[in-house]
């Protein structure tokens, strides 16, 4: 969705450990997606 929307994706990290995805796109958007798929802003909107 973020590429689709020409949104560069600055930061993209995988916690093994944890199975949390965090990424960066642009200069302001924040995402955790969790391992059951949902995802949230880092604001605490949720999805």
């Amino acid at each position: 969705m973020l590429s689709n929307s020409y949104r560069n994706i600055e930061l993209f990290r995988f916690d093994e450990q944890t199975g949390v995805v965090f990424i960066i796109a642009g200069e302001e958007l924040q995402i955790v997606v969790p391992p059951n798929g949902g995802w949230r802003f880092l604001d605490g909107t949720e999805f």
